[in-house]
């Protein structure tokens, strides 16, 4: 056994395996993986196996789509059968909402260059006679769909990577990983130690135990999971090809033809968690006792839906773990706290994602960045708040329970929540708001007319479309007031602040006590991995204002540049709140709260100062993310519920009260302001997002380099703001959310990251990237997957040229 690695994967199931693969395809040949048991063992080798491409998120589909045109490639190229069937599947709706998410997702797949399309049930009956299509509103058809074998998929990526230099090893569990002081680790086993630079926690239902040893806690729960497989179906048997997988997710079970029977499995909301309390050592292919009663609900729709099943008999029963993250996304990236430790867990749909996860995380090991922003995946999407067992607990019987639930756009889950909140909650939970959870905190998303109102979830206008727009008026009209406390805040302070702030974003920081900037953070391939505020508020300090659910994720980017000696960089998110009042009437509201003149010759627009509001000592910032005359207001966390109380009380003369954070996007999106994970991401370069002119490329910043080289190129698309025909969402009572393609004279030209409808200017919006299109272009948005005539804009609805901004 080698005693260096460049590194170490530890799991050998599908996808440590795929893993070990993918560093090799891309030149790591000398990496080693370590498996406790043999290859396969804990979940992957029961696994139902089913692949499919298609997913709500765009590049989730990206991936699983590699994925399932991966396999008879390895197969080809290792000569290890892969088990490979793709009889093709079929998607059926129940449901008004599910057949506008499945026309959605044709749309995508028309988009992506991706084989899923609508079929007559004439047709459907052609391809599968044994499904009974009453009640069935849509029937989309994914000619690739269909399943694996477990076994020879992993043992196919196993024999690929060895071919090329990999070592596996069986039978060597791995009892520590203890890192060195050079940031390097000793990967320990009973065979012997390895030292590597790379640490990969691909444990699957051992990833909490492997993970404990480098002192890390994972959000991670295991269950149990059940399906079985029929005896022989003479229907079946007298065929002469395989039968097409049946996705009827309204019926909550899944079902595909295994041999000459059929495998019917189950998402039960009856569900029970295993090993709460560490998963056992000695576990490698075992299963549980059949337990089918607790399926049974589920399993009369199926044989509803294909008769024949309900006449076969049982062949084998498989009841086995699978690990869950809370929200059922795996748990994948460089753990922020440590150099050189991948965590890869809680993966459930593998078999249709395992090459491309496989990939993703190749990339970001040897090349520092995947191709693909994949932040609904990123390890640091949580923080130490969701390792709470009950939390954990409670949103694993969620995701799980509803496992084929549609997720709508703005969907927000109740399940083991409240988990964090600030000192205003019970306030403005009495006021009658109805929260959104971000990275862990409870926020307003809208205010209700009364306590206790919750969202109603769908692809249209809900209950809250009405209310929202009444937030908007209100804050365009006379004033709102927007709690921003869920903003990451940063304090940078000592001799080095400003070099160092320089040394990590592009813009040129603040020379002037009192100024801010905005600035992008450069990614390793040149892309926008974060925008921010800075501020000068003394000679040697500076606050910094970021993404809230980011923070954690930026953590990578921040300690990649040494610190000067006698300089801090520290969060202050969970110790400091903050307000954003907004509106023509803004100045008047606050100017009544403070001795410090708020008059635009002693205030401008991207000015600061520390003043006392209301007796509250505060960072005021002449910024506002609605695109309206309005300042952002910091305070210290002890002080957000006197301020709170004062700024609503001082309102009150004019009309203003507060607003949420789903009116915050309709109005953000009237300005054409991008938002970080929706317009800026790793992806797109600086000048796809009008962010170019930030870079200020006669300085040093982090990935200067990559970033000279992607503004050395033309776009490859530009984003834009799109006014949707008002006749047609109307008719359809719906607006872009994001996600939804943009099609020009029927040619796939981009794809919509922001929608909502703008109140004050009444007009259906959306922000989009585009290709080969230009201002005044018609285009179609496909929204609830049906076309919805549009028009790209040349400057944004509301205050174009910026006088309500820096009135």
């Amino acid at each position: 056994m080698r005693t260096e690695a460049q590194a170490v994967v530890i799991g050998g199931g599908l996808i440590g395996c795929s893993i070990l693969y993918h560093l090799t395809k891309l030149g790591w040949t000398d990496v080693v993986l370590l498996e406790r048991d043999e290859l396969t063992s804990g979940s992957t080798w029961h696994a139902a196996a089913g692949i499919h491409g298609l997913h709500d998120s765009a590049n989730i589909s990206r991936i699983q789509h590699y994925t399932m045109t991966l396999y008879n490639q390895l197969e080809e190229e290792t000569g290890q059968s892969c088990g490979v069937f793709q009889p093709g599947a079929l998607y059926l709706a129940q449901t008004e909402n599910r057949e506008h998410q499945l026309k959605l997702q044709a749309a995508k797949a028309k988009l992506y260059g991706m084989n899923f399309h609508e079929i007559s049930r004439d047709e459907a009956e052609r391809l599968h006679p044994l499904v009974n299509f009453d009640g069935i509103r849509t029937i989309m058809w994914e000619e690739d769909g269909g399943n694996v074998d477990p076994s020879g998929v992993t043992h196919a990526y196993a024999k690929g990577a060895t071919q090329r230099g990999a070592e596996i090893h069986r039978f060597t569990p791995v009892t520590g990983t203890e890192q060195q002081p050079d940031g390097s680790w000793i990967v320990r086993t009973p065979k012997g130690d390895i030292k590597t630079p790379w640490v990969i926690n691909a444990a699957g239902l051992w990833g909490r135990e492997v993970a404990k040893m480098a002192g890390l806690e994972m959000p991670l729960q295991p269950t149990e999971h059940q399906y079985f497989v029929t005896e022989t179906i003479a229907e079946i048997d007298a065929m002469e090809r395989r039968l097409p997988s049946v996705a009827d997710r309204d019926g909550e079970y899944y079902m595909r033809q295994e041999g000459k029977g059929l495998l019917i499995g189950a998402y039960e909301k009856d569900m029970r968690f295993w090993a709460e309390n560490g998963t056992p050592l000695d576990f490698a292919h075992d299963l549980f006792p059949d337990d089918l009663e607790r399926i049974e609900d589920n399993v009369l729709r199926a044989m509803d839906r294909v008769p024949v099943a309900g006449t076969a008999g049982i062949k084998r029963v498989i009841n086995g773990p699978m690990i869950w993250s809370p929200d059922s996304n795996v748990i994948l990236g460089p753990v922020p706290e440590l150099d050189g430790y991948f965590m890869c867990g809680g993966i459930i749909p593998g078999f249709s994602q395992s090459a491309g996860m496989g990939l993703m995380v190749a990339q970001w090991i040897i090349e520092g960045e995947m191709q693909y922003d994949m932040f609904p995946w990123d390890v640091a999407r949580f923080g130490a708040w969701a390792n709470n067992p009950e939390f954990v607990k409670a949103r694993v019987r969620d995701v799980y329970s509803h496992r084929f639930a549609i997720h709508f756009p703005n969907e927000e889950r109740a399940a083991g929540r409240p988990l964090r909140t600030r000192p205003i909650y019970e306030t403005q939970k009495a006021m009658g708001a109805v929260f959104g959870l971000n990275y862990g905190w409870e926020h307003p998303l809208w205010f209700a007319d009364k306590p206790g109102v919750v969202d109603t979830n769908g692809f249209t206008r809900q209950n809250w479309w009405g209310p929202v727009g009444e937030e908007c008026k209100m804050l365009r009209e006379r004033a709102g007031i927007i709690d921003i406390s869920n903003f990451a805040k940063y304090i940078c302070k000592g001799p080095g602040a400003e070099g160092w702030l320089n040394a990590v974003f592009a813009n040129t920081m603040p020379k002037a006590v009192g100024r801010s900037c905005l600035t992008p953070l450069i990614g390793k391939r040149g892309g926008i991995a974060g925008d921010f505020t800075v501020t000068r508020v003394e000679d040697d300090e500076f606050w910094v204002i970021g993404s809230g659910m980011a923070e954690r994720y930026h953590k990578r980017f921040f300690k990649q540049v040494p610190l000067p000696g006698g300089t801090t960089f520290e969060s202050k998110t969970d110790a400091m709140c903050g307000f954003n009042v907004a509106g023509p009437k803004s100045r008047e509201l606050l100017q009544r709260m403070t001795n410090a003149s708020l008059a635009t010759e002693d205030f401008p627009f991207m000015r600061s100062k520390i003043v006392e509001i209301a007796g509250v000592k505060a960072l005021a910032l002449r910024v506002s993310f609605t695109g309206d005359l309005g300042w952002e207001i910091h305070c210290a966390a002890e002080d957000q519920k006197r301020l709170y109380k004062a700024l609503l009380e001082a309102g009150k003369e004019f009309g203003a009260g507060p607003v949420g954070s789903r009116a915050l996007m309709s109005l953000r999106v009237e300005k054409g302001y991008g938002s970080w994970s929706r317009e800026y991401s790793p992806e797109y370069w600086p000048q796809e997002v009008g962010l170019d002119r930030l870079c200020k490329m006669d300085k040093d910043f982090l990935n200067k380099a990559a970033v000279a080289d992607t503004m050395a190129n033309d776009a490859r698309e530009q984003l834009v703001l799109l006014h949707l025909d008002e006749a047609a969402t109307t008719a359809s009572n719906a607006d872009a959310t994001g996600g939804e393609p943009i099609f020009k004279e029927g040619q796939g030209i981009g794809r919509v990251t922001s929608g909502a409808y703008g109140y004050s200017v009444g007009m259906s919006l959306a922000l989009g990237y585009v290709k080969n299109a230009k201002a005044g272009d018609e285009v179609d948005v496909m929204v609830l997957g049906r076309p919805h005539k549009a028009v790209i804009l040349q400057e944004p609805p509301f205050d174009a040229k910026g006088a309500r901004l820096r009135a």
